[in-house]
């Protein structure tokens, strides 16, 4: 089952995350009154892929077999598929304060560990013959969690525990799923050389091999294979783009170290070229209190990572910071001005543009969950039409 607007075999999809709900009926709820009049405008005649967010009470929930078969009934009658599960946000998402809380539980919590298990059971059971599924999940943990010396082994090890579900569930069903490890500003996994570090030093390690080998029966070699099949990175471009990341070069360096973009998230954040006396006005109105907005800035050729908005002003206002910001605010894909204030789209668009010259990704996934807290101005459309707008941006410039 593929999109046949799409160049290649890839799967196009917008992340459920923007709809608000967290109990399975909720969350039900929402994909039976978004998805088919976003799928009319967008791919009225091919089958449309699903990214389907779970929190830790739905994926419970959705377990059930009665409850899984509602789904699969539905997506059937639609002409719909689930390809991927966000499986980052445990908790509420929408509606209170996520900010920090959205890393919890951390790769180093039994419940992570249980949480995208059993994620990747309900993928498999959804997936298409001849689908691959992803399942992308938090960079490991907040960054001031991760101080301890044995951080890096203990998230590996759970990491690697999951490979080994993945590997059984493959032998089990003949369904293939990967895990997308997702880097994000502040985070234990902020930039691409942390992530290939990461992998070089850990997951792809002679103890990770090991710990494979003792539970799956593997050896060496098929081991090593199935870390890098099972074990990949979810390459949100808005996080690069505010971590101020070179778009070639950041997907040449995981492609030299093998790992694999398991999910391309294609948004786009806030950018300050030039932060000026009318910075906190223009950016105030963002700082909404919901969400974490990472703010970096490079000013004389030195990068300097705030861990909210609210702090970066405050620096600001103290005579500490300058030069071009840029703001972990996920915004409309198809804009690039917000008045005097720009998006990244130019980064969103050059990782098109290297879509289009080879394969970086089977799963394209767009990710504006910031909808109900944009400044009233910026919202346009209703949410479905926008969304449509935002896939049909990517279709074209996938083709462009």
């Amino acid at each position: 089952m593929r999109l046949a607007q799409l160049p290649g075999t890839c799967h196009l999809t917008y992340c459920t995350n923007i709809h608000a709900g967290e109990t399975w009926p909720d969350i039900r709820a929402n994909l039976e009154s978004f998805l088919p009049p976003i799928k009319r405008q967008v791919s009225p005649e091919a089958p449309m892929g699903v990214g389907l967010r779970l929190s830790g009470i739905a994926a419970d929930a959705l377990a059930e077999p009665e409850a899984l078969d509602e789904l699969r009934a539905f997506l059937a009658r639609e002409g719909l598929y689930v390809f991927t599960i966000n499986a980052f946000p445990y908790g509420p998402f929408h509606g209170t304060r996520v900010k920090e809380d959205v890393y919890q539980p951390d790769w180093m919590a039994p419940e992570r560990l249980r949480f995208t298990n059993l994620a990747a059971d309900i993928l498999a059971s959804l997936l298409p013959e001849g689908v691959e599924g992803s399942i992308s999940t938090v960079p490991g943990t907040f960054k001031p969690l991760a101080a301890a010396p044995d951080v890096s082994e203990r998230m590996a090890e759970a990491m690697v525990r999951h490979a080994v579900h993945l590997v059984r569930i493959e032998r089990r069903t003949g369904r293939r799923v990967a895990l997308a490890v997702e880097p994000e500003p502040c985070c234990f996994l902020e930039t691409i050389e942390e992530t290939v570090a990461f992998w070089r030093d850990h997951l792809l390690a002679a103890p990770a091999r090991q710990l494979l080998c003792g539970l799956t029966g593997l050896d060496e070699r098929e081991a090593d294979a199935a870390l890098r099949r099972h074990l990949g990175v979810c390459y949100d471009v808005c996080h690069a783009a505010v971590e101020f990341e070179d778009p070639a070069g950041s997907l040449a360096a995981l492609a030299e170290a093998g790992i694999r973009v398991t999910k391309l998230q294609l948004s786009s954040a806030l950018r300050l070229p030039k932060v000026g006396p009318d910075a906190e006005t223009l950016l105030r109105p963002f700082d909404e209190g919901v969400y974490l907005h990472q703010t970096v800035e490079q000013r004389d050729g030195e990068i300097v990572r705030h861990v909210d908005l609210g702090p970066a002003l405050s620096a600001l206002r103290a005579g500490e910071a300058g030069g071009e910001w840029r703001v972990h605010c996920h915004v409309p894909v198809f804009l690039d001005r917000f008045g005097p204030l720009h998006s990244t789209r130019d980064f969103l668009k050059a990782v098109l543009a290297i879509c289009r010259e080879r394969p970086v990704s089977d799963h394209l996934e767009v990710e504006t969950y910031t909808w109900d807290v944009l400044p009233a101005e910026h919202k346009g459309a209703s949410k479905a039409e926008a969304i449509a707008r935002e896939l049909l941006w990517v279709k074209e410039g996938l083709r462009a």
